[in-house]
């Protein structure tokens, strides 16, 4: 069984996602984690982000893996390293919708999901999940929340992390900016499927959500 849960930065789709998948005993898979490990690659590299063939091919090269972990965030694995914690830092959140817009680039992840979803019940979050990778998994979810919210999160998801030096305007700015590309790219932009259940988490607390979403699998 495939669960699709699709929803812009913030939205508290990954959060959810987790625990869902430990209460039903489903591989969790954090696509965004996937175009986060390849984004600090090419940082580190030096590799051109908007060169799409270079980017392409560096991703055509690269081996990412996604580790669960019950107890904690999915541990990551890029070419054998764990990133777990590098790719959560501003400059990679910085470029990740920009590598991820790359055609090339999301037909190499697309390859790797649609295998993973192949091999396990999971239930996969991410902007395309229920429109392009899995368009006919069993069930679909579209996380979201208001815009002052997700900032809100996000701004404490850094303070949690220990990631020091960013202010919540830059946080608000960069925000803006991925919703911008990620809903208006021209390869698998973000969008509800038309099947999906849209749920505003604005005033809700996880549980709750949980909740909302286990009801409507079972």
């Amino acid at each position: 069984m495939i669960i699709a849960v699709d929803g812009p930065a913030g939205g508290g789709k990954s959060t959810v996602a987790k625990i869902l998948a430990k209460k039903l005993g489903f591989l969790y898979i954090d696509t965004g984690a996937m175009y986060r490990a390849l984004t600090r690659k090419a940082l580190d590299q030096r590799v051109a982000i908007g060169d799409e063939t270079a980017m392409t091919a560096l991703a055509q090269k690269t081996a990412i893996e996604l580790i669960p972990n019950p107890d904690g965030p999915i541990t990551v694995l890029l070419d054998g390293k764990d990133v777990s914690l590098a790719i959560r830092e501003p400059a990679v959140t910085q470029h990740v919708s920009d590598v991820a817009k790359i055609k090339g680039v999301r037909q190499v992840m697309l390859i790797l999901q649609r295998k993973l979803g192949a091999e396990h019940d999971c239930i996969m979050d991410g902007r395309d999940i229920g429109t392009t990778v899995f368009p006919q998994a069993q069930k679909k979810f579209f996380i979201d929340a208001t815009f002052d919210e997700r900032v809100n999160r996000r701004f404490k998801d850094l303070i949690n992390l220990n990631i020091k030096g960013v202010s919540r305007e830059e946080v608000a700015a960069d925000l803006k900016n991925r919703d911008t590309i990620d809903s208006t790219r021209e390869c698998a932009p973000l969008r509800k499927a038309e099947d999906a259940v849209y749920i505003d988490t604005t005033t809700l607390s996880i549980d709750q959500v949980v909740e909302t979403m286990l009801r409507t699998i079972r």
